[in-house]
Order: C-alpha cells, then sequence, then structure tokens
C-alpha cells in the first residue's frame, strides 16, 4: 500500500532545468530518491542504476529526458523510468512528489524504495498467434526477448540456444572467472517461465527461409512469424601444434563450463598459466588470474596489448596496471607450437614461440578472437554470408533479403550513422551492442514502422583500473588526443579521424564517456583541434535535438 515517506533537508522542490539531486528518505534505512528537473517538471526516481548499482546522480541528464549511468552507458527515460538503452534489464522507479508544509515527500511503498528499481512485470497470460523465434542465448537474446515482453508482445516467444542455460552477464566470464549460473544468470528460470518464454536446449541445423520454419540438430523443428538469429561469435583456436585441441588444459573462453574447466585446472592456484591474445579476452581472464596468485605471461602479437583498437599510447597504459598485478608481457611475438608436459603428455606443458623462447606452461589460454557462428546458414541458398561469416543487415537489422529475419550481435553487419560511420558497414562485437540490437529488433516487431532504435556503442573493460569506452574504431582513427594524467590512471582518450572524434575511452574520469555519448548522438562532439586547445568535455553543452 503507498504511503507518503519524507525526503530529509529538503524543503522545496526548487531545482534548475537539467539539475539532478540525491536525498535520502526518512524513516527507511539505505532509502534514497533521485530528484530531477526536465523541461520545467520535476520527476522522483529511484537512486541507483538497475544494472550494476552506479549512483545515477553522478550520470548524464539530457534537456529530452535521458538519464544515461556513468558506469556502463545504461540510459533510462526520466519521465517513465523505462529503460532506453542497454545494459539496464529492469526500469527504474518513479515517485509521485509533491510539496507540503516545508517539506517535500514521495509516494511509494517501503519495498519499492529498497528495491532501487520497478521490476519489469512480464506475465503473458493471453496469446496471440504470432511467433517470434530467436536463435541463440547470448546477450542479443536477451536484449530482444526483454525488450518484447517489456514493450507488450503478446505473441509466442521461443528461444533455441545450445548453451543449455537462461542468458548470463558474459562479461563475468572474462573479469572474474565467474562459474556459478545461479550468480551469472540475470533472471531466474521462474521469470521466464511467468513470462511464457520458453528456452529450449538445442541447436540450428538448417531454415527454410521460405517456408518459416527451422530445423534442429535435435530433429525437431519450430515454425516462426519473425525470426531473430544471434547465435553470436564461436572462439578461434590457433590451427598450431598443440594449440589446436591436441592437447589438454589448453582452453577457449566463451561460456560457463569454459570458467568451470579453467578453474578445475587452475586449482588451489599457483599455477604458471600463458594468455595467448592480447585483447580484451585475453588482458581480463589474464588480469584476473594473476590476482588469484598465478604466474601469468600474456603474449601478444602487437608492440602493446590492445594496439589495433586503442592505440599505443593507451595499450602501454593497460599494460603498466597489469603488471603491477604481477602479470608479464612477451609483446611483439609469435607463437609457434605448444609441447606436451614431461609429467603428462596429454596436457599442455610449455608455449614455444618462434623467437625461440619457452614459456612454461601449467595451462594454456587462447584469447584469439572470434568469427560468426553461422555454420547452420553456409549452404543455404537462401542467404548470401559477407567474406567473415557475417550477415548483412539494414539500419533495423534486417537481413538483406529476407523478410521478418534479424540477425544481431556478432554476426550482424550493420551500417554505422555514428561519429565518422556515414553509415559505413561494421561488425562490432561487444555484449553491449548485441542487447542494444536486440532492443532495436524488439521496437521493430512492437512498433511496425518505428524508426530503429540507434545507438552509440559502449564498452567497458576491467584491466587494473575501470575502463569506460564509446563510438567505433572499426572504420579507422588516424590520431589520439590524451587528457589528464595516464600514470594514475585519470585521462579521457580522444580518437579522432581528421576533426572527428569517433570514440572516447576513460579511465578515473567519469562521467566522461556517457557525456561523450549524448554528445554524439547530437552531433555535438568537439574537434580534435578544439580539445587540442584544452576544451573540457563537461562544459560543452548537451543539445536537445538528437542527430542519430
Amino acid at each position: 500500500m503507498a504511503q507518503e515517506f519524507k525526503l530529509k533537508d529538503v524543503t522545496s522542490l526548487n531545482l534548475k532545468n537539467g539539475e539532478k539531486k540525491e536525498v535520502e528518505v526518512e524513516g527507511v534505512e539505505g532509502g534514497k530518491v533521485l530528484l530531477l528537473k526536465v523541461q520545467d517538471k520535476i520527476h522522483a526516481t529511484s537512486a541507483n542504476c538497475t544494472h550494476y548499482g552506479a549512483p545515477l546522480v553522478k550520470g548524464i541528464l539530457s534537456p529530452d529526458g535521458r538519464l544515461t549511468c556513468a558506469w556502463h552507458g545504461a540510459c533510462f527515460k526520466v519521465a517513465t523510468g523505462d529503460v532506453e538503452d542497454a545494459p539496464a534489464l529492469d526500469p527504474i522507479s518513479k515517485y509521485e512528489v509533491f510539496e507540503r508544509d516545508g517539506a517535500v515527500y514521495v509516494k511509494t511503498d517501503e519495498d519499492t524504495l529498497k528495491a532501487n528499481r520497478r521490476v519489469l512485470n512480464v506475465k503473458c497470460s493471453s496469446m496471440s498467434d504470432d511467433k517470434v523465434l530467436v536463435i541463440g542465448g547470448g546477450s542479443g537474446t536477451l536484449g530482444a526477448i526483454e525488450g518484447l515482453r517489456g514493450g507488450g508482445y503478446t505473441g509466442q516467444i521461443t528461444v533455441i540456444s545450445k548453451e543449455g542455460y537462461q542468458p548470463i552477464d558474459r562479461t563475468k566470464l572474462s573479469k572474474a572467472l565467474l562459474a556459478d549460473v545461479s550468480k551469472a544468470a540475470w533472471r531466474q528460470k521462474q521469470w521466464y517461465k511467468d513470462a511464457s518464454i520458453d528456452i529450449i536446449e538445442d541447436e540450428a541445423k538448417s531454415i527454410d527461409f521460405s517456408g518459416k520454419k527451422v530445423s534442429t540438430k535435435s530433429g525437431k523443428t519450430y515454425e516462426y512469424s519473425k525470426l531473430v538469429l544471434a547465435t553470436g561469435g564461436t572462439p578461434n583456436m590457433l590451427p598450431l601444434d598443440g594449440l589446436k585441441g591436441d592437447l589438454g588444459n589448453v582452453f577457449l573462453l566463451r561460456t560457463l563450463p569454459d570458467t568451470q574447466n579453467i578453474l578445475k585446472a587452475v586449482g588451489d592456484n599457483g599455477k604458471k598459466v600463458v594468455v595467448v591474445g592480447s585483447s580484451f579476452i585475453g588482458m581480463e581472464v589474464g588480469n584476473c588470474l594473476a590476482g588469484m596468485k598465478n604466474d601469468v605471461t600474456i603474449v601478444g602479437m602487437e608492440e602493446e596489448p590492445m594496439e589495433r583498437v586503442m592505440g599505443k599510447k593507451v595499450g602501454k597504459i593497460f599494460r603498466g596496471l597489469l603488471e603491477k598485478n604481477g602479470v608479464k608481457f612477451k609483446m611483439g611475438a609469435s607463437v609457434e607450437k605448444a609441447t606436451p608436459s614431461k609429467s603428462d603428455s596429454s596436457k599442455v606443458g610449455a608455449v614455444q614461440l618462434k623467437d625461440g623462447t619457452t614459456l612454461e606452461a601449467d595451462l594454456v589460454i587462447e584469447g584469439v578472437g572470434v568469427k560468426p557462428a553461422t555454420e547452420y546458414l553456409k549452404d543455404n541458398s537462401s542467404v548470401k554470408l559477407e567474406e567473415d561469416g557475417s550477415l548483412k543487415t539494414d539500419e533495423s537489422f534486417s537481413v538483406a533479403g529476407l523478410k521478418d529475419v534479424y540477425a544481431i550481435g556478432d554476426i550482424a553487419t550493420y551500417p554505422y550513422h555514428g561519429p565518422g560511420g556515414n553509415g559505413a558497414p561494421v561488425r562490432i562485437e561487444h555484449w553491449n551492442v548485441a542487447q542494444n540490437a536486440g532492443r532495436s529488433v524488439a521496437n521493430t516487431i512492437n512498433n511496425p514502422g518505428a524508426k530503429p532504435n540507434a545507438f552509440i556503442p559502449v564498452f567497458w573493460s576491467a584491466l587494473g583500473s575501470q575502463l569506460r569506452y564509446c563510438g567505433n574504431t572499426v572504420n579507422g582513427y588516424d590520431d589520439v588526443v590524451l587528457q589528464g594524467k595516464p600514470e594514475e590512471p585519470a585521462f579521457v582518450a580522444y580518437y579522432t579521424k581528421g576533426e572527428d572524434v569517433v570514440a572516447v575511452a576513460s579511465m578515473g574520469k567519469d562521467p566522461y564517456v556517457a557525456q561523450s555519448i549524448e554528445l554524439m548522438r547530437r552531433g555535438n562532439m568537439p574537434s580534435k583541434s578544439e580539445l587540442q586547445k584544452g576544451v573540457d568535455l563537461m562544459d560543452v553543452g548537451v543539445p536537445s535535438e538528437v542527430k542519430m
């Protein structure tokens, strides 16, 4: 039952447009409310992001009422509390707020205040004949099914996933080697039952696009009205002796069983670990294992880790942070092969580099990229795969040449209209991009003819300090403007192509990336020359008009 709760030390709703204020609630332990003013109207919401609990008062509030979290780019519509952009799943709560006798109150119940979120009610009792079939069990699938039910879709939703468990927070696999499905899953199984979402453990074998049917490896056939392909990526394994699956204790990292197997091999820690690959996965898992007191060496072909995406200057910062955690690096190096252990010839014992270096190894983890998981489409005459095995889509993620078929996540090459994009095709491998694409498809299905949900790609990583990143350098950049103190680390890196900023990375400088997301959406990022002259991004106004 709704009650009135007094806000502590607040005597009036005297805020300016664009202002945010976090206040405590009297009589409720830990109770907090966020007050905001948008277009001359005062709103009261829950105070924390529903993704990882970041304080929303530190986020960015746009003139049109978008509230963007400073940590991972989750975005909420202030007027309703609804999710605008991933990775948050639940909306924030909205409260009635009013003044009385020199005090300010919100009207709600204590459980809602303490929950700090509005649990998405997706119970679906009356079903229409429409059928959405989703193939895959990752982030794109999560965005699609949450967006469908959250947006009022009443048709049947069936998910075919070879993983055998409900969608999990895959980002925690490499960052924390999380191995327990109950801790990794975003929702418990009952939530999907209540939402009438069937998750079936199986794998797509072939698709009859004209007949709108999917055949699976178990021999079953599923019909659909709309089909969402979200099969993600398949990790690459090096085609080298000892590293192509012919020796034990050589691991890839993509699924919960992968983390479980790695932890089993690590045992009580103190192991010699060689990580092949110096990009996101390799750096994160290497840092995690070093923190668990293992002897970790990361081998990379670049001069600095993550150089291809982040550049040498920023890559050097990351290397320094991991070295402080005990990680060793062999950069500018190529692997020749892995050799068996002397005590057990079935398991790996060392990694040989082409320069003659031998790295002893109790286990090896390969983080050398992924390829689009589209094997089930290779012999299908109705669809044409791109050279990398991906599917070409339009802005709505509709697959070219097919009706009622969408592709999202690692398997989708789509036109990018953010800074430096100009509609050029990109394929971006990241959790948040896949989930936002899923949400966009859900919006298209729920609202035929609606404009696609355009979004700026957002990444994050745990590399000794929290990395935030937004934008896209897949189509190239030619310089990096670095501001701040990299040694602390407290910096912002602006990736530029000509005068345009195409991506921004930061450490210890929230909410610069959240500010960049909104400025990019509105075409108001400062130029390279302005940044070189010392322009502070937080002094740049966020316009009301959205350009993408």
